[in-house]
């Protein structure tokens, strides 16, 4: 494969990392994209958000009841960790199998609990996809989120029944979905209808299946947070021992809580949808989000197989996908190609392009959320557990919708959180946000040319993307600008930013 040129790095960086820097590109462009992929796969973690929570003392009681310190952390890592790749997925699965701090329930300490569950995620970003569902099956934060921490078993009684919220969310959201698939991610038709992969009587039986689990406070208490990031424990007078049955296949009687949960999950992730389900959504989340029906099965196929007879290696999965014709062959983009840029990843890269640091490690970026003043999006905050937008959601009335297409990330898009973004941005690209600064010394030289300076942001940023309209409108307002000063000079920088991060062809991911 040739040398990638600058602009075809940028672009690969723009799927595969938190954002592009120049040095990046040149190491992209060193290495070629395979090799970045390994070296990245490779790469060592970069500490722990959990870590970091205890390091700020953010473990003091004071804190007990407090979010403080969660957004710092999140916000840190995914700006400055140099496993750029593995936050990258680490994002887009905490997109998929979703916790919200706000959800986090029944215990204090809700930054730990969601600094341990963006920690897991990360820990199996590039291992098995199997596991990593047994993983999150007993974490305590999925527990308190979709309410099986504390789940007991039927009750004739009283007629009290398990709690089903996870037992639904597993299938519907973190594994099979809700409609029978092809390898190629369509809808497996009969009688030209498509056929629903479960019912109730499926999430009934396998709700029986999470009762008994609890937070393990062996040897602790929750007067510290150490037990949020231990696996819960099972107790065995409050789990359901009779079969469980459902997809077809039944958990048999008698076993330990333990045991029961293996199987389940064995029976869930045999099922034919898991490749095409989560493939499809990976592609969405790093790549385009109307991938091919042929896209979705090559990489689904490496899913179901990585080469060497492993089903659900992250690793490979994210190499394929990342490495497919459609990823990289400039000649697949058409009309339907592409994706709108989540507002997190819009932020974040233009903090990695111009190394945006904290000089305390503060990071007090804060809760982004509201949509009227910053990104309307911020990491683990989103509304429900259908994360912040929908992998099949289509903008209504609209060209997409005509096309046939989806646009997941338009469900953020409003006529606030459009104003919202740019004026935020705005802020942040001139003022940072307390000693959260950016750093412009390698745009100040071209600062005065503003052809100079449009095709530097264009390429770091945009990979070259901007079209020749666009370019001259931002370098006509550039040009009413003086360049006399200091301040002048960085003024320029400044206004050039927003508008390109404001521009149609930098929004759209291609």
């Amino acid at each position: 494969m040739p040398t990638p040129t600058a602009n075809a790095a940028s672009r690969f960086l723009a799927q595969a990392s938190m954002g592009a820097t120049r040095a990046e590109i040149s190491r992209v462009q060193t290495l070629g994209y395979a090799a970045w992929i390994d070296a990245q796969l490779a790469a060592p973690h970069s500490g722990t958000r959990w870590d970091w929570l205890v390091d700020k003392g953010y473990s003091n009681a004071s804190f007990r009841n407090s979010e403080q310190g969660f957004d710092a952390c999140a916000w840190r890592k995914l700006i400055s960790a140099p496993d750029t790749l593995r936050q990258r997925v680490t994002l887009a699965l905490s997109e998929i199998c979703v916790v919200a701090i706000s959800g986090l329930v029944g215990a204090p300490w809700r930054s730990f609990s969601a600094a341990a569950y963006l920690d897991l995620l990360e820990d199996h970003a590039f291992g098995n996809y199997r596991n990593l569902l047994a993983a999150i099956s007993t974490s305590a934060p999925m527990g308190q989120y979709l309410t099986f921490r504390g789940n007991v078993k039927q009750n004739p009684g009283t007629g009290a029944l398990p709690d089903e919220n996870y037992a639904r969310e597993i299938m519907q959201l973190f594994s099979i979905g809700l409609i029978q698939l092809n390898l190629d991610g369509t809808p497996k038709l009969v009688n030209g209808n498509p056929q629903e992969t479960y019912g109730l009587s499926d999430i009934t039986g396998l709700a029986r299946v999470f009762t008994g689990w609890d937070f393990d406070l062996t040897g602790t208490s929750k007067d510290m947070p150490d037990f949020l990031r231990r696996p819960m424990l099972q107790i065995a007078k409050r789990h359901e021992t009779g079969a469980s049955t459902f997809l077809g296949s039944t958990v048999p009687a008698g076993l330990s809580g333990a045991d029961a949960l293996k199987v389940a999950i064995d029976i869930i992730y045999a099922h034919p949808n898991v490749a095409p389900f989560i493939s499809r959504q990976l592609i969405q989340k790093l790549v385009t989000s109307n991938p091919s029906p042929a896209y979705v099965a090559r990489v689904a196929g490496v899913f179901n197989n990585d080469g060497r007879g492993v089903k659900g290696n992250l690793a490979a999965v994210v190499k394929a996908l990342l490495l497919d014709p459609e990823a990289r062959n400039e000649a697949y983009i058409n009309a339907s190609y592409g994706k709108l840029r989540e507002p997190m990843l819009r932020l974040v890269a233009w903090a990695r392009a111009y190394n945006v640091s904290s000089a305390g490690d503060n990071w007090a970026i804060g809760n982004t959320s509201d949509a009227a003043t910053r990104l309307g999006q911020s990491p683990l905050r989103s509304p429900s557990v259908f994360n912040f937008y929908r992998p099949g959601y289509v903008p209504p009335n609209s060209s997409i919708a005509k096309l046939g297409l989806v646009a997941p990330e338009f469900q953020l898009t409003n006529e606030s959180s459009v104003v919202g973004y740019v004026n935020f941005m705005q802020r942040m690209i001139s003022k940072g946000i307390g000693d959260v600064l950016p750093d412009y010394s390698s745009l100040l030289p071209l600062a005065a040319n503003a052809q100079n300076l449009l095709a530097e942001i264009n390429q770091v940023l945009a990979a070259g993307q901007l079209g020749s309209t666009t370019l001259s409108l931002i370098r006509g307002a550039l040009d009413t600008m003086p360049a006399n000063s200091q301040n002048a000079l960085n003024n320029r920088i400044y206004a050039a930013l927003t508008m390109v991060m404001a521009a149609p062809e930098y929004l759209i991911q291609q």
